[in-house]
């Protein structure tokens, strides 16, 4: 009977933690999502203090031919126009949260004027955000070709 009554609330005590464990994960997820529209439209808006804002110091940030770039780099690049983004759209969005690390992986679909050159950019994602005094900053990035 005790082994019952234990197994019973211990069953009720695992579904509770599981369930506030989801919905901790859910708010993260939120979070996240926000964190990665902060970048997009920094990006698009070449807004150099919410780049630094939304990246973290030791950003390790790569495109998909090969180029790694480190946190100044990635900023003075979309700030300059040397990358210019007209539009991003981001699809296939897919976050796993590891602790104090989120995984997000998306397609992202652009235009670009890229020092007045029009272009346009059709890559795989793999974005690496750290969570850090608090707040979720990109940490790394990967483009990769998709075709």
């Amino acid at each position: 009977m005790k082994k019952t009554i234990f197994l019973s609330l211990w069953m009720l005590t695992l579904g509770f933690a599981t369930s506030a464990m989801a919905e901790n994960d859910s708010k993260t997820i939120q979070k996240i999502e926000a964190r990665v529209e902060q970048l997009r439209t920094a990006m698009i808006d070449a807004d150099a203090k919410k780049l630094k804002e939304v990246t973290a110091t030791e950003l390790n940030y790569g495109h998909s031919g090969g180029h790694v770039e480190n946190q100044a780099e990635f900023i003075e690049k979309i700030v300059s126009g040397k990358s210019d983004f007209v539009t991003i759209e981001l699809k296939d969005q897919k976050i796993q949260i590891v602790k104090d690390t989120a995984i997000v992986r998306h397609t992202l679909i652009a235009t670009t004027n890229d020092q007045g050159k029009p272009g346009n950019v059709d890559i795989g994602v793999l974005l690496i955000w750290q969570k850090q005094n608090g707040q979720w900053n990109l940490l790394a990035r990967q483009a990769f070709k998709t075709h």
